[in-house]
């Protein structure tokens, strides 16, 4: 179903063309090359010019229109009170699936390939995106930041940050576009970066092959400050050790950098990990008194959801709860949730598909300022 273009169609088919050349054959010299700023005569490149989500999002409609209708998904309303005060912070965690990965390496053997070229999958996840306009928007796997997401996202108002794995399962991969990495964007209009730490997770006194980026940001309508972290865990069964050494590393550095929870704090990541972990329990039980928004999804409040990622691997299915956003409870309120697809909505050959473009669903929370932040810890 494609959509009106509005006045400045034709104008802007082009934020997206210039994109579409790049459908996955570059390499990560050609990223580098794009990592650096671009001059023209000796003057760096002028700003690129602002647009409209709603037009981005027709041009993206326009090029999936023979792709299968997107599930709807609701809001849940999870306020205890009544309704009021600033506008709340909307924060979106995802693992889009690194182009590299997902064509080359993660064998999803119910998903025809058809369905992963980058000229569509790439607007499925724009369109994602648009469909939610974060304030926040917090990505892992992401192996087309130069070429796409940062150009497209910056022309709408967000300001990014990206930092890849030292050694990408992506760079395995023939004509790959570099290395995948996790992604921090925020809407400069919205907040203000105090200051910005690329962390390279260690475990057991070792550095690892996973990172986080973790950003404070000052709310420009309510002055608040407060801090945002990505992050993707260390994958696979067998690791769970060391994925609770990643876990407590970067506690620690969260610790310090919200001088010991005294600056609110948002913690969005693929933890590759399910509840029954211990990660899970060392963010659960920290001293900076976090809390998991989706597990206030459950009638009681005190589960997580199901599943966060479903898909069919040559061994078999994989139904597993491995995102989530985690949030000082003290401090900040979920005002609602996103609620996840369903196994109808998900269909029976799983993620990735033609309608959804990642084996990992989004998550979706708005959060606001608890008004009496001074209260007990």
């Amino acid at each position: 179903a494609g959509c009106p273009m509005g006045g400045g169609g034709s104008r802007l088919y082009g934020a997206l063309a210039q994109t579409l050349s790049s459908s996955g054959g570059g390499s990560s010299s050609a990223a580098a090359a794009a990592a650096a700023p671009r001059e023209r005569g000796g003057q760096p490149e002028a700003e690129p010019e602002p647009m409209e989500a709603r037009e981005l999002l027709a041009e993206c409609r326009l090029v999936l229109r023979r792709r299968p209708p997107r599930c709807r998904r609701r809001f849940v309303d999870l306020r205890q009170g009544a309704a009021g005060g600033p506008r709340p912070i909307r924060v979106m965690q995802w693992n889009i699936l690194a182009q590299a990965l997902g064509e080359g390496k993660d064998n999803f053997v119910q998903c025809p390939m058809e369905a992963l070229k980058w000229e569509e999958r790439k607007c499925l996840i724009l369109e994602e995106i648009l469909a939610y306009q974060p304030d926040i928007l917090c990505l892992q796997e992401v192996d087309h930041y130069f070429d796409t997401f940062q150009p497209l996202l910056s022309r709408l108002g967000y300001q990014g940050t990206f930092f890849p794995k030292p050694w990408s399962p992506c760079l395995d991969v023939e004509r790959n576009n570099g290395p995948d990495g996790c992604a921090l964007f925020f809407l400069k209009d919205r907040f203000e970066l105090i200051n910005s730490a690329n962390i390279r997770l260690t475990a057991m006194k070792l550095k690892t092959n996973q990172v986080a980026i973790a950003q404070t940001l000052k709310c420009q309508e309510t002055g608040r400050l407060f801090c945002i972290a990505v992050t993707h865990l260390k994958a696979r069964t067998g690791w769970e050790r060391f994925r609770s050494a990643q876990g407590c590393d970067l506690l620690q550095n969260l610790k310090s950098i919200t001088q010991g929870a005294k600056i609110p704090l948002i913690v969005c990541g693929d933890f590759n990990a399910e509840p029954t972990e211990e990660v899970y329990r060392e963010f659960s039980n920290s001293s900076l008194n976090l809390n998991s928004a989706y597990k206030l999804l459950s009638p009681d409040g005190q589960s997580e959801p199901p599943y966060t990622t479903w898909k069919i691997r040559p061994s078999g299915e994989c139904r597993h709860t491995l995102d989530y956003i985690w949030y000082s409870q003290h401090a900040l309120n979920v005002n609602s949730a996103l609620g996840l697809l369903t196994e109808e909505q998900i269909g029976p050959n799983r993620l990735p598909s033609f309608n959804y473009p990642s084996d990992h669903m989004s998550l979706v929370c708005d959060f606001s300022f608890n008004q009496d932040p001074d209260r007990l810890l």
